[in-house]
């Protein structure tokens, strides 16, 4: 029996117009993504979420667990 552990197309769906959006915005706009005010209000939106000071948005998983790991000393 095979057990389906992700649809990616049914993610994107209920954010396909939300998405789209955001993309055109950027490339008609300053053309900046990474640094650029996009970045800046998710990071602004997930700390105020999180009820936190700061947040920073990181390339991958990885990225997050290493910072994370080095803040506590490790590694």
């Amino acid at each position: 029996m095979a057990v389906p552990l992700m649809n990616p197309r049914a993610q994107y769906e209920g954010l396909e117009a939300e998405l789209g959006s955001l993309v055109t915005d950027i490339i008609n706009g300053s053309g900046t993504f990474i640094l650029g005010p996009n970045v800046k209000a998710f990071e602004t939106e997930a700390a105020e979420y999180l009820g936190v000071k700061h947040a920073i948005g990181v390339g991958n998983g990885t990225d997050a667990l290493v910072i994370g790991l080095r803040a506590l000393g490790i590694g």
